[in-house]
Parts: structure tokens; C-alpha cells; sequence
């Protein structure tokens, strides 16, 4: 590190002094950090991670979860029933998310613009802003031919005519490793860690880390800047000494979980009480298939190939994404429940094991109202996640959409990730015990990696946290740049989104601020 890399545990200061503190540093603090440090501000970017680079990751899932992730990759709702995968590193989740990118589709676009008044969310105008960072940090299709894992999706969605297509990725120079969720060791992941952050500094950008911010410092409805604690790199503070950070304007950018805690320790103004509220996640079930020859689940680009066959269904049932499922060992030793013998049957054949994912898209329903951040005890969010039988059905439904594909494409085997599953070996039996299923908290496996809204955009002062341009509705100088700004999930792996939609907001910033 230089200069401007600041471990706010050894930084003996009180005081940092800025024109513009930037709190969080994925997709959304590090693409405003580039454009805010191009128009000559002052800029500090504020993590709570540690600042790690390639020399630091040894694709170790031992290292990498503890790390690189929010609660060592154990972040769970409240109720334990969903397990919450969050970057907390320099470079936030870009730094260990598995390169998947996609545009927000048309129709949430749509739906955002009829709903919740976002007319400059349209589709032709936030087409010029996707394909300004999709050049920015090397986002196209991936080229090289998918891996076992992803192409056992290919096969079974083209035996079944099912709708499929290849994921763009922002990499590269990437050598297909596979193991992306661990952080790059080649740098060839496009994350704000290798792209818009190296690219600030050289504009004069600072980065202050192991810094958690306590709360903003608020005068006159004014927001002045914000209390920073210094914290080790496992984030528990490592003294008593706060640092006082001085600024003209401060982004949240500390996502959907850390930006409404941030806003809710700073008992900020909310008179509709908003904060927090219309909390999305993409709730994800998995499907295990067992194929006759070796898969690698762990080898080659996580995610190449996915299927939208069911993301907007004629009926009002929650659509869901089909995508492959990366497996390694310890994830996987998590994910799938089994106990004793069945669970060394799979490690036994985990060569041999083919993961798929349904990404379940949440908030588009009054049966879907999401759920809530709020603070504990100890002032340390939780998420209040509540799984209704509108899920639920929706996810028996992609249960046995996955299953049916697997088999489909030459599975022996397939395993639903769910605590009274058994292997099933035929189509038939597998669809006839998963229309049995219990399906509950605790008892089937849900996970997520994307957590959006908490601070909704809107037309509507009484149903949104911030406005159009992303300021917030009841203090002066704070804007919020991140997908908690979202009013609802997406329908897609966020992070493109976000870059969109942040370069939009910060570069109208830019202009309003100097003007």
C-alpha cells in the first residue's frame, strides 16, 4: 500500500478532512469514487474491511470466508433460515462475487417506472450508462467454452427447449480457475478493487480502512461527515479511539444491509419511517445432480450459461433465473444438510456433482413485501427476512424445474438442498417426492448473495428513502449510491445494475455540485 492507503488502526489522527467520504467500496463506492476524483474532488473511501490484493488470496475457502466476507460467509437473517453472502473487503463484493453480470431487465425497468414513478430509469437511458461500464471494466460474453458444471445446464435446457444464453463476465485476462468467490490472485476479475479504485488514487483518492463507521455527524439537517472506529480485520475494534471524519458531502455506499444500520445508528430523520424497509433479497434453492462422468464443480468460470425460461412467468407466482452453482468443498459441506453416511456419499461422488441454482426474483408482488433492517442490541443490523407460502411455491416450483433439467441432461442422480430429500435416481420420482416436501424455515436450504432496497428510490416522499437523483429526502449533503436504492430485487446478479445506475447518479452529482 502507499500514502493513500490508510489502516485506520495505525493511523494516529483524530481528524480526516475531505470534500467528498465515500462509506463502502463495492460496485457503487468505487464506481463514484473514479468519477468524483476525475472532476477534482477531495475524496475518501471508507471500508470496514481489510485491504487485500491478488499477492493476498490463495484461493483457500479456510482464508478467503473469514477474510473477504461479512460474518466469515455466515451472515443469516434473523431467524437463521437464509444465509447471507456479502463481501466486506476493500473492493466490497466485487472483490469475491463469481463475475456474473447482467443489464436490468426491460421489465423491472418498466415496472419500477409505473410503480414507484422512476420515468428517468428507462430503458434507452440507462442502455448509454450499462454500456459506458460495461466498456469501463471489460464486461462482455464469455467466450471460452463453459465448463462441466454450466454446460450441464446448456444440455438440459436444450433437450427440453428451454430458453438459454451465455453470461457476460467482467474479466480480463482471466485463466478459468474457478475461484472467484475466494478473491482473483491474477487481478483479472474487473472488481472496483483493480479498476475505479487504483484508478481514483491516481487522482489523488484516499482509501481509509479497517474503518467502521459508527455514525454520521449530523448538524442543522446537515450531514458534516461521519464517526469512524478502527477494527481488526475479523471487524471487532481494536481500541477506543474514534476518528472524526470532516466533509463537504458524504455517499452511503455500504450496501443494503450497511447503509440502512448506518442510517439507523445515526438516528437520522425519517418521519415515514422508511429506513430499512422493503429489504430484498434474491432467496436461492439449489439442486445437487450427479452425473456419470467427472463435473469439477470447482474448475473453470463459476457462471457462464443461465436460463430465463421461468423469470416472468403468465402467472403471478415469483419468477426465478436459472443458473449454474459453483461447488467447493467447504460451501458445499455447509449447503447440503445431509447427516452421517448420506453426507459422506456425497463427498464420495463430488467429482461427479453438477450444481444449479434458481435466483428467485422478490418485490413485484403485494404477496413479496421483502424484508426489514433493524439494529440489535449491540446496534448491529439484523435482517427480519419472513419466507411466506408465496415463496415457498414458487420455490417447489424451481425445485423441480432444476431437477427436470438435470435429469434431462443425463443426471444419475439429483439431490434437492433439503433436509428430508433423498437421492432420487429417475424424473419421475424426484417430481412426485419434492411435490411432497415439506417446504419450511430450517428445512430447506435457502441462501443469498444479493441483498437490495432498505433505502427505495421513488417519486413518492412517503413511500422512498431518496429521490431521483439519489439524495436523501430529509438531510442535506448525503446521497445514498448503492442497490439499496432499489425498490424492489432486480431479477438478475445486481452488480452491473448498480454500476449503471451509480454512474448515472454520481456523474449528475458531479454536475449539480459544481455548478
Amino acid at each position: 500500500m502507499n500514502s493513500q492507503s490508510i489502516n485506520a488502526t495505525e493511523f494516529e489522527q483524530s481528524v480526516i478532512e475531505t470534500d467528498v467520504a465515500i462509506i463502502g467500496s463495492g460496485a457503487g463506492g468505487g464506481v463514484s469514487a473514479e468519477i468524483f476524483a476525475k472532476a477534482g474532488f477531495n475524496v475518501l473511501l471508507i471500508e470496514e474491511g481489510p485491504y487485500l490484493t491478488g499477492r493476498d488470496f490463495k484461493m483457500k475457502e479456510s482464508e478467503a470466508y473469514p477474510l473477504l466476507y461479512q460474518e466469515a460467509a455466515a451472515r443469516k437473517t434473523k431467524d437463521k433460515a437464509i444465509n447471507i453472502l456479502q463481501g466486506r473487503n476493500v473492493g466490497g463484493s466485487t472483490t469475491v462475487n463469481w463475475t456474473t453480470c447482467f443489464r436490468t431487465p426491460d421489465k423491472t425497468l418498466e415496472h419500477w417506472q409505473n410503480e414507484f414513478g422512476l420515468n428517468h430509469l428507462n430503458k434507452t437511458e440507462m442502455a448509454a450508462w450499462f454500456s459506458r461500464m460495461e466498456e469501463r471494466l471489460n464486461i462482455e460474453p464469455w467466450a471460452i467454452p463453459a465448463n462441466h458444471n454450466n454446460n450441464v445446464l446448456r444440455q438440459g435446457a436444450e433437450k427440453l427447449g428451454w430458453n438459454h444464453e451465455v453470461i457476460a463476465r467482467n474479466v480480463k485476462g482471466c485463466a478459468n480457475l474457478g475461484y472467484c468467490g475466494m478473491g482473483c490472485p491474477l487481478n483479472a476479475k474487473q472488481s472496483m478493487l483493480v479498476s475505479t479504485i487504483p484508478a481514483a488514487k491516481q487522482l489523488g483518492a484516499r482509501v481509509l480502512y479497517q474503518a467502521r463507521v459508527d455514525k454520521l455527524e449530523i448538524e442543522n439537517e446537515q450531514v458534516k461527515g461521519c464517526l469512524i472506529t478502527p477494527v481488526g480485520v475479523n471487524s471487532k475494534p481494536v481500541n477506543n479511539k474514534l476518528i472524526k471524519i470532516k466533509a463537504k458531502h458524504t455517499i452511503l455506499s455500504a450496501g443494503a444491509i450497511g447503509s440502512p444500520a448506518v442510517l439507523l445508528r445515526s438516528k437520522v430523520p425519517d418521519p415515514f419511517e422508511r429506513v430499512g424497509k422493503r429489504t430484498f433479497l434474491h432467496p436461492v434453492v439449489v439442486s445437487a445432480g450427479q452425473m456419470k462422468y467427472k463435473v469439477n464443480g470447482f474448475e473453470g468460470a463459476p457462471q457462464s450459461i443461465y436460463s430465463d425460461e421461468f423469470l416472468w412467468p403468465e402467472d403471478e407466482t415469483m419468477g426465478f433465473k436459472i443458473e449454474a452453482a459453483p461447488l467447493h468443498p467447504s460451501l458445499v459441506a455447509t449447503a447440503l444438510t445431509q447427516f452421517g453416511n448420506e453426507h459422506f456419499n456425497i463427498f464420495k461422488h463430488f467429482p461427479f456433482k453438477q450444481g444449479s441454482l434458481a435466483l428467485l426474483r422478490d418485490g413485484f408482488s403485494e404477496n413479496s413485501q421483502g424484508g426489514e433492517v433493524a439494529l440489535d442490541k449491540f446496534n448491529y443490523p439484523k435482517l427480519d427476512y419472513s419466507l411466506n407460502e408465496y415463496f415457498w411455491n414458487s420455490a417447489r416450483k424451481a425445485l423441480l424445474a432444476m431437477t427436470e433439467l438435470q435429469f434431462a441432461a443425463g443426471a444419475v442422480e439429483t439431490l434437492p438442498a433439503h433436509l428430508d430429500a433423498k437421492p432420487y435416481f429417475s424424473w419421475n420420482a424426484a417430481k412426485n417426492a419434492i411435490n411432497q416436501l415439506d417446504m419450511a424455515e430450517l428445512k430447506a436450504l435457502v441462501f443469498s448473495a444479493h441483498v437490495m432496497g432498505g433505502n427505495a428510490m421513488g417519486s413518492d416522499e412517503k413511500q422512498s428513502v431518496v429521490d431521483e437523483q439519489g439524495k436523501y429526502r430529509h438531510l442535506d449533503n448525503l446521497y445514498i449510491f448503492d442497490g439499496s436504492i432499489f425498490p424492489t430485487s432486480i431479477g438478475a446478479n445486481p452488480q452491473l445494475s448498480i454500476y449503471g445506475l451509480v454512474a448515472k447518479l454520481a456523474t449528475e452529482a458531479v454536475e449539480t455540485l459544481q455548478a
